[in-house]
């Protein structure tokens, strides 16, 4: 069957976010193949091993949502990952007992069969994608094959994302290699932050209804928050002690520098357009902005602060009193909780992402322990 599908939608809509592009993905397969009511793609982060829900279009009214596992404990999708095979599963009510976690959702939402495709990019694995449908042996025959078309097109839209990250990251190691920077402790420092700010969303999702897309999304580009500082000289940097005046204005520089490396780097990647940008953009933009409006460049106040850099800002000034610094010594975690709790007082910090933040403080000890702090 000749199958017309416009790739077009998915380059130039540069206001869809990819849940937006996985419905109308959804829209397209139904069209010809009425038997597939759910698609979804689950991402591989390998810094943590952890397979993570994305992005996804159904029929049911409660998706699975900030749902998280680590690969090793999915046997059956390390296999597939491992062969790079896809899998078609006839009846989910014949799998042997017990059924995975995923399994149950399923079954529990009425789906019976399903197509599973690891997807890849030179040999890297990002993650998989299923479709399901509520038909048992509704993937027999033609149809994985005929499918072949949608899994391309998700795929390419999952690159979009990693390759706008990509793009900015290559940039700033090639530029931190020019400047010369010598902070040892930066690539650990955005693993350790990164990670915070995946904890801090995650707990905050409810409250502020975010999404599996939104939430990754901050994940990949919260280590981008300070790429301006590689236009700040060592000097200013690794100065063992105060700043004075004029060396703070310079540091705080650092900020605009940073959109405007981000603007750049963007158009001559011919990603100006793409929707993520925004968040990158608020993040790079607004991280050093407070609540009561004390904060720079700009003097943001209140809900002028966009979420996204409201949550980095927390766990950038976490791991900074935490981690040993050319010009102090490391706080202890309860010492760095009990100063944002006071920022939050103040009204500086916002309060839901503070509390979040300490209620998960064990798994925060797990993620010095793994990006070398002791906790």
């Amino acid at each position: 069957m000749d199958q017309q599908v416009s790739y077009e939608h998915l380059d130039d809509e540069g206001g869809s976010s990819l849940t937006d592009q996985m419905r109308w993905l959804h829209v397209q397969v139904r069209q010809h193949h009425p038997q597939v009511h759910r698609i979804a793609i689950a991402l591989y982060d390998a810094r943590h091993g952890l397979l993570k829900t994305y992005v996804n279009s159904s029929d049911v009214t409660d998706p699975l949502a900030l749902y998280e596992r680590p690969l090793s404990e999915v046997p059956s999708l390390s296999e597939l990952a491992s062969r790079r095979e896809s899998r078609v599963i006839h009846d989910f009510t014949q799998l042997p007992l017990p059924h995975g976690e995923h399994t149950v959702w399923l079954l529990a939402r009425g789906y019976r069969s399903s197509y599973t495709v690891p997807l890849y990019q030179a040999g890297t694995l990002l993650g998989f994608l299923f479709f399901d449908s509520r038909k048992p042996g509704a993937f027999d025959g033609r149809l994985p094959d005929d499918l072949q078309i949608y899994v391309q097109l998700c795929r390419l839209s999952v690159l979009n994302v990693f390759n706008l990250s990509h793009a900015v990251e290559g940039m700033v190691k090639v530029a931190r290699g020019l400047a010369h920077l010598r902070d040892i402790e930066t690539g650990r420092h955005l693993d350790r932050m990164s990670s915070y700010v995946r904890l801090i969303a995650q707990r905050v999702a409810r409250h502020y209804r975010l999404d599996d897309e939104f939430i990754e999304h901050l994940y990949l580009f919260s280590p981008l928050h300070d790429i301006g500082k590689v236009g700040i000289s060592d000097s200013i940097l690794l100065k063992p002690g105060r700043l004075n005046d004029s060396e703070r204005r310079l540091m705080q520089g650092h900020v605009e520098l940073g959109v405007k490396l981000i603007n750049e780097v963007m158009q001559e990647a011919g990603l100006a357009t793409t929707p993520y940008l925004a968040i990158l953009r608020n993040i790079v933009g607004c991280h050093h902005e407070l609540l009561d409006g004390s904060g720079y460049p700009r003097g943001l106040r209140g809900d002028e602060i966009p979420l996204e850099a409201r949550i980095v800002s927390i766990a950038d000034v976490f791991d900074a009193l935490t981690a040993e610094r050319p010009y102090k010594k490391p706080w202890t975690n309860a010492e760095a909780l009990a100063e944002l709790a006071r920022m939050s007082d103040r009204g500086q910090l916002d309060p839901h992402c503070v509390s979040a933040f300490a209620s998960c403080i064990g798994e925060v000890g797990a993620i010095q322990k793994r990006f070398g702090l002791s906790g």
